[in-house]
C-alpha cells in the first residue's frame, strides 16, 4: 500500500471544445451504541502557520527584507535569520507559494536548525504541497523526519484477514463492511454522485447523468435527483427534482439548509451564468421551489464554481472553483453573509488546505468546525483523489488528515457527506483507472473520519528482556459504538498511535509472529500514553506455563487454565500456517504405565479444548504423553516433583519461514 504519494510532474489541461459543462465535475476532472454528538471538539493544535495576506494581495516582495535575512545567515545568526524570514513568509500572497517555494523550504531548515522540529515540518509540508519542481529529494528528507509519526496502515486485504481469523473471539466485533453500494434505487448505469442529506438524514439529494438529451439522445443531461428513506434502512427509487430546480441546462452539487427550505446548487452553461458553472439558490415556499437565483458576481467567477456546502451557522458557504488566482488547478473557496444578507466577495481558504494540485467537493460537518474535502495534492494519499478532514482551531485551519484506507482506496473518492450524528457516510467513488464509473456508497463512519476522534492514544511495545522494539499489527475495537478503526503496523521503533473518541471503551489487540497476542481493554479518558512489554517466542524452546496444573490423577481442564489456553488458541487462529505440539509429563510417583496414560489424557484434553475454542482443523495440533520418562530435575523435594509435572507447548513455524508467514490466508506482519 502506498504511503506518501505525490505526483512528480504537474499536469496542465487545455480546456477547449469540451462541450456542455458539468455542474459536478470540471471538464478537466473525472466526473455509537451511537449517542448524539454534542459539545465542543478540542483537537490538538498543530504548528500550522497563518498567512494574513492570502486574500489581500497576489504577490509580496521586499528586497530589503530578503537582504537582511541573507546578512543574518552570513553571520551564522540563525535565530535572527529565522525570525526575519518567518516575518517575511507570513506576508506571502498566493503567487509566492509557487514562485518563492524555496523560501518555505529555507525557513523550515532554519526552524529545524534552531531546535523547533514541529514548526520545521509545517513549512516542509507547505513546500511539498506547493513546489512545482522535482520534489523527490525534498520528499525523501521530509519522510526521514516523519518516520516516528508516519501512519503505517495495514493493507485492506490483510485487515480483513485479521477480521476473519478473530471472528470466534468474544471481545472482537467484526466490522460492518465497507464499500457498500446504495443499490439500484439510487445508482444507475450512468455516473451518480454528489450526495446531500436533510437534517434528519431521511432525504437524499444527489446528481446523476442518467438522462439523455439532444436529437439523438447522445448528450448526458445532468440533473438533481431525490430519494426518501423507506423505514430505517432502504431508500425509495430516486426521482428527478422538479422544475424550476432542474432545467434544460446541467444542475448538480446541492446542499440544504437545516430546515430543508433553502437549496444551494450549481447550474452550468445557462444564459445567466457568468462562467461555465455558477452557484444558485432556491427557497421552498408555498409547497414549491422558487426560481433559482444566482449568488452574484462576488461569488461566481468566469470559471467553474460548484459543490457548495454550508457551515453549521449557515453564515458561510464553501465551494470548489478553478478560477484564476488560486493555488492549483482547483481550490476550496468560501463566502460569508454580510449584515445586509448578501454574500461577500469569495476568498481562498489558504495554502494549508489548497495545494498546487486539485481540491474539490468540500463538506462542512453540520455540528462541528470540521471540513471534509477531496484532494490529490496532500502528503498522504492512497490513490488518485482521497478524502481528508481538517479542523478549525481558533480561526485557523489545521493540517488536513487522510480519513484512512477504509474509505480511501486506489481509485478516486469524492463528494463526502455524513449525517449529523456521524453514524453513516455517503460518498461517490470510482474504481482504479475507471474514473467515469462513479456510484454512490454508504456505510458506517470509521474512526478516522469521525469528527470527535481527537483524543490521542499512543504507546510503545518493547521486548521485556532486551528492551528492543517489537514488530506486529495494532488493532483497536470500539466496544461501545462498533466503529471501525483501521489497523496499523508498529513502527520500526515499536511505537503506534491512534485518534479516538473521548469517553468510549476500547479493546486494543497487538498481533505478531514474535509473541502471543496482547489484548488490553481501556476506557479513554483524555490523551493516553502506554508503555507495553512482552516476551518474544523462542521457537527452539518449549513453552511451559505455571498455571497449567491438573487435579491429582485427573485430566479435566480447570477454569484457572482457560485464560492461558485461550491465548494459545488465539495465536493459532491468527497464524493459520503454524502448528502446535503438546506434550504431557508427570512426576515419577505411581505406576509408570499409568503415568503415561494420564499424561496422554491430559495432552488430549488440552488439544480438544484449543481446537474447540479456535474452531481449528484437527491436523494442526498433535498431542502425546510421556509420563515420567523425561524429568527436568531429580525429585529430591515436592517442589522438584511439581516442576516435573508439566505440559510443554511447541509452536511449529512453516518450513523456510524466518519470521513471516507463508501460504494462503497468511498475514504479512511487515
Amino acid at each position: 500500500m502506498p504511503r506518501y504519494f505525490l505526483p512528480l510532474l504537474l499536469a496542465f489541461f487545455l480546456l477547449v471544445g469540451l462541450g456542455a459543462a458539468s455542474a459536478q465535475q470540471k471538464s478537466t476532472l473525472p466526473p455509537m451504541k451511537q449517542r448524539r454528538l454534542t459539545g465542543k471538539i478540542k483537537p490538538r493544535r498543530d504548528a500550522t502557520p497563518e498567512f494574513s495576506n492570502i486574500n489581500r494581495l497576489a504577490y509580496y516582495e521586499n528586497k530589503k527584507e530578503l537582504k537582511a535575512v541573507q546578512k543574518a545567515e552570513k553571520r551564522r545568526n540563525w535565530v535572527a535569520a529565522r525570525n526575519l524570514l518567518d516575518a517575511y513568509v507570513h506576508k506571502f500572497g498566493i503567487e509566492n507559494f509557487y514562485k518563492d517555494t524555496p523560501l518555505l523550504w529555507r525557513l523550515a531548515q532554519l526552524w529545524e536548525r534552531t531546535g523547533n522540529e514541529e514548526n520545521a515540518k509545517a513549512y516542509y509540508r507547505l513546500a511539498l504541497k506547493h513546489t512545482r519542481k522535482d520534489i523527490r529529494k525534498i520528499q525523501l528528507y521530509y519522510d526521514s523526519l516523519e518516520q516516528k509519526e508516519t501512519d503505517l496502515y495495514v493493507p485492506l486485504k490483510t485487515y480483513y484477514d485479521i477480521v476473519e481469523y478473530r471472528k470466534s473471539i468474544a471481545t472482537f466485533h467484526p466490522p460492518k463492511g465497507v464499500y457498500t453500494t446504495m443499490g439500484d434505487a439510487i445508482n444507475s448505469t450512468a455516473p451518480d454522485y454528489g450526495p446531500a442529506l436533510d437534517a434528519e438524514a431521511n432525504m437524499l439529494i444527489f446528481s446523476s447523468k442518467r438522462k439523455q438529451r439532444g436529437l439523438l439522445n447522445t448528450t448526458a443531461d445532468e440533473d438533481l435527483y431525490m430519494s426518501r428513506k423507506d423505514g430505517s434502512i432502504s431508500w425509495n427509487d430516486a426521482v428527478p427534482m422538479p422544475k424550476p430546480i432542474n432545467s434544460q441546462y446541467n444542475e448538480g452539487s446541492a446542499c440544504l439548509s437545516k430546515d430543508g427550505r433553502t437549496l444551494y446548487f450549481a447550474r452550468c452553461e445557462c444564459p445567466t451564468c457568468r462562467g461555465n458553472c455558477d452557484l444558485y439558490v432556491s427557497n421552498f415556499k408555498d409547497g414549491k421551489w422558487t426560481t433559482p437565483k444566482s449568488l452574484g458576481a462576488g461569488v461566481n467567477s468566469a470559471a467553474w464554481d460548484s459543490q457548495p456546502t454550508l457551515s453549521p451557522g449557515e453564515d458561510t458557504l464553501y465551494f470548489a472553483s478553478d478560477r484564476l488566482g488560486g493555488f492549483g488547478m482547483s481550490d476550496i473557496w468560501y463566502t460569508y453573509k454580510l449584515k445586509n444578507g448578501q454574500w461577500a466577495k469569495a476568498e481562498n481558504l489558504g495554502p494549508v488546505v489548497n495545494t498546487r494540485e486539485s481540491e474539490v467537493s468540500p463538506y462542512y460537518h453540520p455540528l462541528y468546525h470540521v471540513l471534509y474535502f477531496s484532494s490529490r495534492g496532500q502528503l498522504l494519499n492512497f490513490g488518485d483523489f482521497d478524502i481528508y478532514k481538517t479542523y478549525r482551531v481558533k480561526g485557523r485551519w489545521q493540517e488536513p488528515r487522510n480519513i484512512g484506507p477504509l474509505v480511501n482506496g486506489k481509485g478516486s473518492e469524492y463528494y463526502f457527506t455524513i449525517d449529523a450524528e456521524s453514524k453513516n457516510l455517503y460518498y461517490a467513488r470510482s474504481e482504479e483507472k475507471e474514473m467515469q464509473n462513479l456510484d454512490l456508497y454508504s456505510f458506517p463512519l470509521p474512526m478516522e473520519a469521525q469528527p470527535l476522534a481527537t483524543t490521542h492514544v499512543e504507546g510503545t511495545l518493547l521486548d521485556s528482556v532486551d528492551q528492543k522494539p517489537m514488530k506486529g499489527i495494532v488493532s483497536i475495537i470500539d466496544t461501545d459504538n462498533g466503529i471501525e478503526v483501521a489497523s496499523k503496523y508498529l513502527r520500526p521503533d515499536g511505537s503506534f498511535d491512534f485518534d479516538l473518541i473521548e469517553g468510549s471503551h476500547y479493546v486494543m489487540l497487538i498481533q505478531s509472529n514474535d509473541f502471543f497476542s496482547i489484548e488490553k481493554k481501556f476506557a479513554l479518558k483524555g490523551d493516553t500514553v502506554m508503555s507495553l512489554l512482552t516476551n518474544s517466542i523462542d521457537y527452539r524452546l518449549p513453552l511451559i506455563f505455571k498455571n497449567i496444573e491438573f487435579d491429582p490423577g485427573k485430566a479435566n481442564i480447570r477454569p484457572s487454565m482457560q485464560a492461558t489456553l485461550d491465548r494459545i488458541a488465539i495465536f493459532l487462529v491468527d497464524h493459520p500456517t503454524f502448528k502446535l505440539s503438546i506434550t504431557g509429563h508427570t512426576d515419577s510417583r505411581g505406576n509408570p504405565d499409568e503415568n503415561v496414560k494420564l499424561s496422554q489424557d491430559r495432552a488430549e484434553a488440552i488439544r480438544k479444548y484449543i481446537e474447540a475454542k479456535g474452531k481449528l482443523k484437527p491436523n494442526r495440533i498433535e498431542s502425546m504423553g510421556l509420563g515420567s520418562t523425561q524429568p527436568l530435575k531429580p525429585e529430591v523435594t515436592e517442589e522438584d516433583a511439581g516442576i516435573n509435572r508439566r505440559v510443554e507447548f511447541r509452536l511449529i513455524k512453516p518450513e523456510g519461514d524466518p519470521g513471516k508467514e507463508s501460504g494462503a490466508g497468511a498475514i504479512d506482519w511487515k
